[in-house]
């Protein structure tokens, strides 16, 4: 695109801070709005695999991704005692690490700092109160009362996306799968190098994910119902009953889970935008888009994916309509993928039924998938 634009991001997480680093390296005027106080991150860990970093790369940051987290290259299969059953080498995209687990705080440092640097001002306590979308261009009032003009509005608001409510009413709502994941902090163990994956004939499997020389974390996933809260004053003990079944190196890490408050609990919900994913010049990116369940890793992956190939695809094409075509034709086909394909994984371990067609991607498997993610996107 000819002229630099004057962009607005909904929301702050690792998808639109991305972005926001991605144009305004480009020579693009962008803004991040975001709901909360500060650059806090909900949750423990994350894990950025090869293509994530790739973006990573992009944007200016990989080297500090690495310095602040824990780099692998190896997934451990093991049964519920923790006896090795394989040792599977993680493709890689690149010259970047395989994968890298990070703590979440630490992350939004990284993009927060990045951010500051491209010289993105991010607006805290504040989301879009006005929109009108006239075709050549989006007029916004903000919730703190200030008004402007933007070329595009694109919504990284995650999976409760009140941009998607404001474009599509309650078309797209999201979808609990039944399920739930448990996760908490730990000291890391030596021998914890890499994802250390622990299942069985039981319903449930749980992982020990390394983010940094001295933390790992530990994840399960059980089906929980719909309403089910952990106790506030029990819910290390809660998890402990759940993992009952696992000695091994995951009854070592939970020796170490003692304070209910470390514990973090959240349902794992889907969301599928179905229609096209923006709307004049207003685009959902992201868990607003197209949120799937956790079994890939690929949830931020395809954020950031999102958000590097949109700065391309404006950079590429001639006008703002043409770009965001040309962006979901590229997204859309990968990001379903990726859905159908954790969706799948996530029926497979709990014995639910699976369609003709979950069954063609379950022959895939989760290490051929990590061969089909790393290839460009």
């Amino acid at each position: 695109m000819a002229s630099p634009l004057r962009v607005l991001i909904h929301g702050g997480g690792i998808g639109g801070l991305t972005l926001a680093v991605a144009l305004a390296r480009r020579g693009h005027t962008v803004e991040v709005v975001e709901l909360r106080d500060e650059l806090d991150a909900l949750g423990v860990g994350i894990i950025q695999p090869s293509n994530a970093l790739h973006v990573m790369r992009e944007i200016g940051v990989l080297d500090d991704c690495v310095r602040a987290g824990f780099a692998w290259e190896v997934l451990t299969i093991c049964d519920p005692a923790g006896a090795t059953l394989a040792k599977i080498p993680q493709p890689r995209m690149g010259d970047a690490p395989s994968n890298n687990g990070i703590p979440r705080p630490a992350l939004a440092k990284v993009l927060g700092d990045a951010a500051a640097a491209a010289g993105v001002p991010i607006r805290f306590g504040t989301t879009i109160g006005e929109l009108a979308d006239d075709g050549s261009g989006v007029d916004v009032t903000l919730s703190d009362g200030s008004a402007a003009r933007w070329d595009l509005v694109v919504g990284f608001d995650g999976i409760g996306s009140p941009l998607r409510t404001r474009l599509y009413g309650d078309r797209f709502r999201p979808e609990y799968t039944g399920f739930a994941n448990w996760r908490v902090t730990v000291p890391r163990h030596p021998e914890v190098q890499g994802v250390v994956m622990s299942t069985g004939n039981q319903a449930a499997k749980a992982l020990l994910t390394p983010i940094t020389d001295e933390l790992m974390y530990l994840g399960a996933v059980f089906a929980e119902a719909e309403d089910f809260r952990p106790d506030p004053e029990r819910a290390h003990e809660e998890l402990a009953e759940r993992l009952a079944g696992f000695t091994g190196p995951v009854a070592e890490a939970l020796r170490d889970v003692t304070d209910p408050r470390a514990v973090v609990y959240s349902r794992i919900s889907q969301v599928t935008v179905e229609e096209p994913w923006h709307v004049g010049r207003v685009v959902l990116a992201g868990d607003a888009a197209h949120a799937s369940t956790p079994h890939l890793a690929q949830g931020a992956a395809m954020a950031v994916e999102d958000a590097q190939v949109l700065a391309e695809s404006l950079d590429a094409e001639d006008g703002v309509a043409a770009a965001l075509a040309a962006w979901e034709a590229r997204r859309r086909p990968r990001a379903m993928w990726v859905q159908s394909m954790s969706r799948a994984i996530l029926k497979q371990e709990t014995g639910n039924a699976t369609t003709p067609e979950e069954d063609e991607l379950l022959k895939v498997g989760i290490p051929g998938a990590a061969h089909v993610l790393v290839r460009p996107y």
